[in-house]
């Protein structure tokens, strides 16, 4: 019998169904996953997240893995070699973004001595447990937090979706099978 998903999530489209049943509102702590998801979700506005998920693994390649510390030092070389990959999202604003918001996500973990740590600064380590939104207080708070620090493309609505797929906010819906409330 097929399991009932969240009405978003395609189900004919394999990656898709794995990201929902795996990793979508899972919480996850890892540096490296925090800024991947970071990047990927910047690069979704005005896209399809299911655009998005289907490139990850030529983002991953194309971002070495994903290393803070190689994405921080991409020269105007590394741009253009980036821009002319049509295996991912060539929007030179993004693509632009990304390195300088991987730039703040360095500084802000050593501030707070991680990003995590950062968020949690925000959140208190709780869950929020709600469906049918796609911003609150928490996600304006946290955008607008990221904005001075000066990233681009973190609006209230792409944090918000950042804070669903890293498990801050727990959004499958109430028809789903993976459906909880708080414990």
């Amino acid at each position: 019998m097929n399991k009932k998903r969240c009405d978003w999530c395609n189900l004919n489209n394999s990656k898709y169904i794995k990201y929902h049943d795996t990793e979508w509102g899972i919480i996850n702590e890892d540096e490296k996953y925090l800024l991947e998801m970071l990047i990927l979700e910047s690069f979704q506005a005005g896209l399809s997240w299911e655009c998005i998920l289907n490139k990850r693994k030529a983002f991953k390649e194309s971002y070495d893995d994903f290393e803070i510390d190689k994405i921080v030092n991409y020269d105007n070389k590394k741009i253009d070699e980036l821009l002319s990959n049509k295996n991912i999202i060539r929007n030179k604003l993004k693509i632009n973004a990304s390195i300088n918001n991987a730039k703040i996500f360095k500084s802000i973990s050593k501030e707070f001595g991680s990003f995590n740590n950062y968020l949690k600064s925000f959140t208190k380590n709780k869950i929020i447990y709600e469906t049918d939104k796609t911003t609150n207080e928490l996600s304006d708070l946290i955008s607008n937090d990221l904005k001075k620090r000066g990233m681009k493309f973190v609006g209230s609505t792409i944090i918000y979706s950042y804070l669903q797929a890293i498990g801050v906010i727990y959004s499958h819906d109430k028809d789903c099978f993976l459906y909880k409330t708080i414990k």
